[in-house]
């Protein structure tokens, strides 16, 4: 046994080091200024990505035939203060990380041997696979994390690596505005995130998911917290999870991240990131049994998303913004499930669901093409491709439902007027006090401040 535990860790370094040398391989490859072939570049991720989908399928092949069920690989403490807090890198493959992770690999490589051939002579080619290797890193770190330190360094590289690929195309002003939207609102989920880290600190001592959710295996662990302690650290990781996965109040910034490429959309919005909420539950599933209001208010949640991701996407007009409403019903049945206590469903129909949507994302493009060749070969629309909604002249509460569903649930309005608005106001107070004083200190006003002094940037252009 002792001897199959080595193999196994010695694999399970192999999972995660593969994302990570790739990453720094195609980064160092930028620094000189002379990028690599297209050829390459594409040889270096299908080595990394087929060298860390063996390991994982090794090590879930292993556990499989000798019955042994987690195999933790701890890194060493990297922040230690005596009798109070620990901050430790740890990794855990158990019976949700290995399947994740190998999730992530296949659907990551398929999305690699797609975009090579997508993203061909495109200009950004190179740029485009330093952000692809950084957002795997970033998913097998989160997918394998035994600490919520480190699933939030994994977190943190998959949204700083989604944010910058919705606006890949920077050149023109939509993306780069949809892309910092997306920042924004992973800013407060990465924030909440980091709110229930401290929380768990506080309650434990270190942030071991070993002992915040139970030693027991997954998903049979029983949280050693009370039930106003699940609770309280139970809603900002839910908080946490909302905004990863687009749950309601923050599902305006799915759509928006369609502004991206292709597989990117494909794998990233379409199937993978957007299931790292529903991960993050399912990781710390124990609590909601400890808290029926946590639970309760997970169940709702998902429900609701499901509800208004379905009215949402009944009117979009362009096929990638369908998708993306349609995968975001699918994740808030998934949370639903998480919070009735259907743990291996909810991991079942995460794992069918994102494989499903990157099927038809990386369809799209080529399906629209032959849309428009049987259009042009019979001369008129094909029924139902087109045309307005039933909704637009109906009276009454449908039409009120149409606008509704129009406007996106008005979500990214609220949003910006009661969330970000006020954090804009104050920074820009402390940024006309600094000036001021500065001002005070050099005897008189510069022309810069009085230029920023007459033309305040509205928060709309910023955002």
């Amino acid at each position: 046994m002792i001897g199959y535990l080595d193999t196994m860790t010695l694999l399970g370094l192999v999972v995660i080091a593969s994302p990570l040398v790739l990453t720094l391989g195609l980064g160092a490859a930028s620094l000189p200024g002379r990028k690599p072939a297209e050829a390459t570049t594409s040889l270096m991720v299908y080595v990394a990505i087929v060298s860390g989908l063996s390991a994982a399928v090794a090590v879930l092949a292993l556990m499989l035939a000798t019955g042994v069920r987690h195999v933790p690989i701890a890194l060493g403490d990297w922040v230690v203060i005596p009798h109070r807090y620990r901050f430790s890198v740890k990794f855990s493959f158990d019976r949700l990380s290995v399947p994740f992770a190998i999730l992530s690999y296949v659907l990551s490589g398929t999305i690699g041997a797609f975009a090579a051939k997508y993203m061909h002579r495109e200009r950004g080619f190179h740029r485009f696979f330093v952000l692809y290797s950084l957002f795997v890193l970033g998913m097998v770190v989160t997918s394998l994390a035994g600490t919520i330190e480190t699933l939030f360094a994994g977190w943190e590289l998959v949204g700083l690596s989604s944010a910058l690929l919705v606006a890949f195309f920077q050149e023109r002003p939509s993306p780069s505005r949809n892309g910092l939207w997306v920042w924004t609102v992973y800013r407060i989920s990465d924030a909440a995130l980091l709110l229930a880290a401290v929380t768990t600190h506080h309650l434990r001592g270190e942030g071991d998911f070993d002992l915040l959710v139970g030693a027991g295996l997954w998903p049979y662990g029983h949280a050693a917290v009370t039930p106003g302690q699940a609770l309280g650290a139970g809603l900002l990781l839910l908080v946490a999870a909302a905004g990863k996965s687009a749950l309601i109040p923050f599902s305006g910034w799915l759509p928006r991240a369609m502004e991206g490429p292709t597989p990117s959309s494909a794998v990233f919005y379409g199937a993978l990131s957007v299931h790292l909420g529903a991960f993050l539950l399912l990781r710390v599933s124990p609590l909601l049994e400890r808290s029926p209001a946590l639970a309760a208010a997970v169940v709702a949640l998902g429900l609701s998303t499901a509800a208004f991701a379905h009215v949402a996407g009944r009117v979009q007009t362009d096929i990638k913004s369908a998708l993306s409403f349609a995968s975001l019903a699918q994740v808030g049945i998934i949370v639903a499930e998480i919070g009735l206590g259907f743990r291996y469903a909810a991991l079942v129909h995460l794992l069918g669901h994102a494989c499903l949507r990157t099927l038809q994302f990386i369809r799209a493009p080529s399906l629209m093409q032959d849309y428009r060749t049987l259009e042009d070969a019979i001369g008129e629309r094909l029924p139902g491709a087109s045309g307005p909604s039933r909704w637009v002249a109906a009276p009454g509460r449908q039409a009120w439902l149409y606008r509704f569903a129009l406007e996106r649930g008005y979500l990214d309005a609220l949003l910006r007027e009661y969330v970000v608005a006020p954090f804009v106001g104050a920074f820009r107070r402390c940024d006309a006090m600094e000036r001021r004083w500065t001002d005070f200190l050099l005897g008189g006003p510069s022309r810069e401040s009085d230029r920023m002094d007459a033309r305040p940037e509205p928060i709309e252009d910023t955002i």
